[in-house]
């Protein structure tokens, strides 16, 4: 029996154990050296060294490094700020609504890291469309559509006059980050301050609500 396969059912899970963890280690590992060196200069040598785990464990989770990968970006959308974009469709409070949420947003996305896993997705996304296709349904489509469906109820409710709810919904989510998300993610600036931030989600909520109150 070769040292490689020795490694790989020492380090397999029994029979109905939970792997989640050694799952995760493995991913955190490869986030790390997808992140620091691209898809393409990542070896799955590399990823193994950084999880801790022996080359052959990195083949029970994931059957190659594009698997890693696209295992990679599954945990990136897991992250996709559910609970920023969960909204009660029975607060009225629009304008309250829309300033939590939108400093949220913004500050949730301002984490460096984040727009650096982006980064690396768009890098390859010319070569993995379904790679950048689920990172993008289940990140940004995703929050526009919890968005739309909240200004549909408001609408309904006489609260709101929105006549698109997704454009509405995306023209607030882009107004939110104006000036501030670009910049980070081309390298060219820091991330906001707490202040900031807020003063421009203000700027963001006072044009919505000039639109579209009723």
């Amino acid at each position: 029996m070769s040292q490689l396969v020795a490694e790989t059912i020492a380090e397999r899970p029994a029979d109905g154990a939970d792997d989640n963890a050694k799952r995760r280690q493995i991913l955190d590992g490869a986030r790390q050296v997808f992140l620091d060196r691209g898809f393409d200069g990542a070896s799955m040598m590399d990823i193994a060294r950084a999880a801790g785990v022996s080359k052959g464990t990195l083949y029970v989770y994931f059957k190659d490094k594009d698997d890693l990968f696209d295992g990679m970006v599954r945990g990136e959308c897991v992250m996709q700020l559910d609970n920023i974009f969960g909204f009660d469709h029975a607060d009225h409070d629009v304008e309250a609504v829309l300033f939590r949420h939108g400093t949220a947003f913004v500050k949730a996305l301002r984490d460096p890291k984040r727009l650096s896993s982006w980064r690396t997705v768009i890098a390859v996304a010319e070569r993995m469309p379904e790679v950048g296709r689920r990172l993008y349904e289940s990140g940004p489509a995703r929050g526009v559509a919890s968005l739309a469906a909240y200004l549909k109820a408001q609408t309904e409710a006489g609260v709101l006059k929105v006549d698109d709810y997704e454009v509405a919904a995306s023209q607030f989510i882009e107004t939110c980050h104006a000036t501030m998300l670009k910049p980070m993610l081309f390298n060219f600036g820091p991330p906001p301050t707490d202040e900031r931030v807020e003063h421009v989600v203000r700027i963001a909520v006072r044009t919505f609500m000039a639109a579209y109150r009723t």
